[in-house]
């Protein structure tokens, strides 16, 4: 009897050591929720039996919940952009049932890996939303214009990579920019067309009295990667600079970009640009506290003979 009771209590003791120590590999294996950031995308999954959700406002209750469960137990969740489209397209490229929750789960592995996230620090939901948005737009955004880049092959003169050389007169650009900016904080914007869409970059940087400017080295290969391709391809790229600094208004300065090089735009146009609805054509109230200010020369080397 005493051996039994020995025998019981040790596999007790077992037991619970194990069922502690997953425990405590559960803390410390992170976690990746796919989001559906709207109600289109919320319908479109419905389509799915096996989804379990009928109403989007219940939907975003629950994962909140969820997000806020894990991370009580002190688990590291990050949000991922879920996109149904996206999803048809991997199960069928996969050859898996779309119609599961394992092959939600694992779509949801690969976006992951691969695609834009953001880390839930007890954050509301309506906060999460648009920062997760901004990030995929980015992401898909550079990922196209990289692809662009990459297409244009080499120089039929020279031999050089076209899009090499452009990203790198883009940094060339982008450095001298932001050293002629000076101290403040900047709030920059690079915009051209493409055949298919208007690319957008926007780059934050602060930059003290003494030191470079500080910035996301992510926002920056963006950036460039969106202005190398208006070099590339000769369209018609624009850059606005936008400073705050601690006394006074923000200012506001424009160029475009003509045979790889930044032109600065007058204050009119700086003006022009600033104060027209770009979808509709119409005026814009302007800000209080904006001067909009002409764009300056940010002492660029020349550019080399376009191929």
């Amino acid at each position: 009897m005493a051996q039994t009771d020995h025998t019981e209590n040790s596999t007790t003791h077992h037991t619970k050591h194990s069922a502690t120590m997953r425990r405590t590999l559960r803390r410390e294996a992170p976690s990746t929720i796919g989001l559906l950031t709207d109600a289109q995308d919320f319908a479109a999954m419905r389509h799915y039996r096996t989804f379990a959700f009928d109403d989007y406002t219940v939907y975003l209750q629950q994962v909140e919940a969820l997000l806020k469960a894990l991370a009580a137990q002190g688990v590291h969740t990050t949000v991922a952009l879920f996109d149904p489209e996206d999803y048809a397209e991997f199960c069928a490229e996969s050859g898996l049932d779309a119609d599961t929750g394992a092959s939600r789960s694992r779509f949801t592995a690969e976006i992951a890996a691969a695609g834009a996230t953001v880390a839930y620090t007890g954050q509301r939901l309506s906060d999460l939303i648009p920062v997760l948005v901004s990030r995929a737009v980015r992401q898909a955004t550079w990922e196209y214009a990289t692809l662009l880049l990459a297409d244009l092959g080499t120089c039929a003169d020279c031999g050089q990579d076209i899009g090499r050389a452009a990203f790198d007169r883009a940094s060339h650009l982008l450095t001298r920019l932001l050293e002629a900016a000076g101290p403040g904080t900047h709030h920059l914007v690079c915009s051209t067309p493409t055949d298919n869409d208007q690319l957008l970059a926007v780059l934050h940087t602060h930059r003290d009295t003494a030191g470079p400017a500080r910035l996301d080295s992510s926002e920056g290969a963006e950036f460039a990667t969106v202005l190398a391709v208006a070099i590339a391809l000769e369209s018609r790229g624009g850059v606005v600079l936008r400073t705050s600094a601690p006394a006074g208004p923000d200012r506001v300065h424009g160029w475009r970009l003509a045979h790889g090089a930044l032109a600065p735009l007058t204050a009119g146009e700086v003006f022009n640009a600033y104060c027209t609805d770009a979808d509709t054509g119409e005026p814009v109230s302007p800000e209080s506290g904006v001067e909009y200010c002409a764009g300056f020369d940010i002492g660029a080397d020349p550019a080399e003979p376009h191929h």
